[in-house]
């Protein structure tokens, strides 16, 4: 059996928790974890025995090369996916069909419920994204190499940074050094901010030069095989580290590893939280950490588990997870520093090597 076929034998076992006979995978992502299919503009409607794909002729070499063990329907140019959809269904004998609520638009429901008015629709939610949470063996070590894509391209530039460089060359620059080592493109667009500017969490790279400030932070990430990795540094460019530097820094990295140090199996995530936010409160930066600790990497750059103040859920084995605590100070700049932790049977394993310590960050430009 493939792991897609794993996947979707997982996921009917959720659907008959939920009594729904049919599920109707409309978020393209989902699709893509289901099936193998890297293509867009389809959708898979599945039940306790079949699952078909319904694309159309642009997919059909596609899906047959993608998708050698599920049944697909390729639409007619004149035929709607709504249309396809609806003659899939009646196929199949659906009676009840689940729709993904947390992506489907109210339009499209509404077409839906227009074309099949014989069935009942429940509304789902996270059922996909739940099994994405916990990674298999196959995504876990495609993860590993979009850590190493992003971490060797990292470095290149490093190498040969100047201070005048500005933050858009330096994220263009680490873009091409990724792709160079193995990766397909980024996770997202590089972050790249010089001094103040480092004090927007998601700062759009400029033509600020890296010698106008004492430090720059990178927030950067690899896509090796539709895998992300998300990573943050801060380097010093100003060749020395002023006092309010360096007890900043040292708080964000004190924030950092002893939270990583709690997570494990069973770990409550509000927790793991709640340990590196402590620690800025009481260092009295607490007003300047504003967003939750950390999230989930996977097919997309944010999604399940969130590491936030207001989780009760637990961490489980084969999670991945960032951690990624911040202090950004308006008119001064920011911190944050972010690894990428998989959660083991019996703890944890921090995915990311690239050195952190303080000294270590030291540019000579």
């Amino acid at each position: 059996m493939s792991r897609f076929a794993t996947r979707r034998s997982k996921l009917r076992r959720l659907m008959k928790q939920q009594g729904i006979d049919s599920l109707l995978i409309t978020n393209y992502t989902n699709v893509t974890y289901l099936t193998g299919f890297t293509g867009d503009d389809s959708y898979m409607l599945i039940n306790r025995n079949d699952a078909v794909m319904i694309s159309d002729s642009r997919y059909t070499v596609q899906l047959a090369e993608e998708c050698p063990d599920i049944d697909v329907d390729i639409r007619t140019s004149a035929e709607s996916i709504v249309t396809a959809t609806a003659k899939i269904a009646k196929r199949i004998k659906s009676k009840v069909i689940g729709l993904e609520s947390d992506s489907l638009t109210l339009s499209l429901s509404e077409r839906l419920g227009d074309a099949m008015q014989d069935l009942k629709f429940e509304s789902t939610s996270g059922l996909v994204e739940k099994l994405r949470e916990i990674k298999d063996k196959h995504e876990i070590q495609t993860i590993r190499k979009a850590v190493k894509s992003a971490q060797r391209g990292f470095d290149a530039i490093k190498a040969t940074m100047t201070g005048d460089q500005t933050e858009r060359e330096i994220a263009f620059n680490l873009e091409h050094q990724m792709r160079q080592f193995g990766a397909n493109g980024t996770s997202f667009d590089p972050i790249v901010a010089v001094g103040p500017r480092a004090a927007l969490p998601h700062a759009n790279p400029t033509h600020q030069q890296i010698k106008d400030d004492d430090f720059v932070l990178i927030d950067w990430g690899a896509n090796h095989d539709l895998y992300m990795s998300d990573i943050t540094r801060v380097l010093v460019t100003g060749g020395k580290v002023s006092k309010r530097l360096e007890k900043v820094y040292n708080t964000v990295l004190k924030a950092n590893t002893s939270a990583i140090k709690k997570i494990r199996p069973g770990a409550v995530m509000k927790n793991i939280d709640a340990t590196a936010r402590n620690i800025i409160g009481k260092a009295g930066f607490g007003k300047y950490f504003g967003h939750s600790l950390g999230h989930g990497i996977g097919l997309v750059i944010h999604e399940l588990p969130r590491l936030a103040s207001n989780n009760d859920a637990v961490l489980e084995p084969g999670m991945v997870v960032t951690v990624e605590p911040g202090i950004y100070i308006p008119g001064w700049g920011g911190v944050r520093i972010e690894d990428d932790v998989l959660v083991t049977k019996d703890g944890f394993e921090v995915l990311t090597s690239v050195p952190k310590k303080l000294e270590n960050c030291i540019l000579d430009l």
